[in-house]
């Protein structure tokens, strides 16, 4: 069983490898998404404080009946806290609204604010202060492991020049049509594991005919095959569902992708359009 599985961080740390996300869901519902999660084997949850739902997510950890230890809970430092003080503020904030004790990890959202995603300020200073405020946090136990999502080479490289303890992951947009293998092999050769959010593309994959005709022969489900493909590629899957059902789908991943279904879906062409979700940032968009 998928939930059985773990990745190693570089801190020895492990990570179950396969989580929720929990993008979208309101903070009212974040609650019993959770605990319905746990019920059906998931142990690996992921937050933000862009989301609006740390409370609920914080309350399902707490009163979902499994002991904290055996549970993974990942949120992200916002994109916009680009100063010492304002991380520390954030990250402390963070764990009094999700009413724990520590963090398993949490991640620098952006290398720049929402506003200004892949514009020219790469926020070098900010990126490093913001990262001081992880690092101490790490050493004081609050975080068991720290990392970042969104950065791309130059913004890694800037990071790794000032910081003392380096990233222990890189969590990116990465799905069929969307893989950018060669920054998820420079993540990796700097020791971080890739996680993969969106892996379904937020829903778009569900159109598609060639996901579909390949699922097909597996006997699977489009997010199923997607899910899958993710895990070939050796990152960490973050699908995101408030429904109990797409929750146990979504885990049903005992089947291999054949190395020649693999290569199909590693040259698809890229998603030029995420429909509804065009507008956000990580889509291409502008807030």
């Amino acid at each position: 069983m998928i939930f059985e599985e773990t990745y190693t961080l570089v801190n020895g740390v492990t990570i179950p490898k396969l989580g929720l996300g929990t993008w979208f869901i309101d903070d009212d519902k974040a609650a019993n998404a959770v605990c319905n999660a746990v019920q059906i084997g998931y142990r690996h949850f992921d937050t933000a404080q862009a989301y609006g739902n740390e409370r609920g997510v914080g309350e399902g950890i707490r009163v979902c009946g499994v002991p904290r230890e055996e549970l993974f809970v990942t949120t992200k430092l916002a994109a916009e806290a680009k100063t010492y003080k304002d991380a520390v503020s954030a990250i402390d904030d963070s764990l009094r609204v999700m009413g724990l004790d520590y963090l398993d990890m949490m991640l620098i959202h952006s290398p720049q604010p929402w506003a200004e995603f892949r514009e020219a300020d790469r926020y070098v200073e900010g990126n490093r202060e913001a990262w001081r405020a992880l690092e101490e946090a790490y050493q004081a136990g609050k975080l068991r492991a720290i990392g970042i999502s969104n950065f791309e080479k130059e913004d890694i490289d800037s990071l790794l020049a000032g910081c003392t303890i380096a990233p222990m992951v890189n969590q990116l947009l990465v799905h069929v049509s969307n893989t950018p293998f060669a920054l998820m092999r420079y993540s990796e050769n700097k020791g971080m594991l890739v996680e993969a959010y969106s892996p379904v593309a937020h829903g778009e994959m569900l159109k598609n005919p060639t996901v579909k005709a390949i699922a097909e022969t597996y006997g699977v489900t489009i997010p199923q095959l997607c899910i899958r493909y993710t895990l070939q590629l050796g990152t960490l899957p973050l699908p995101k569902t408030a429904n109990p059902d797409h929750m146990r789908d979504n885990a049903k991943l005992d089947f291999v992708i054949s190395d020649a279904d693999m290569e199909t879906l590693k040259q698809m062409e890229p998603i030029k359009d995420y429909g509804e979700f065009s507008i956000f940032p990580v889509y291409g968009g502008k807030l």
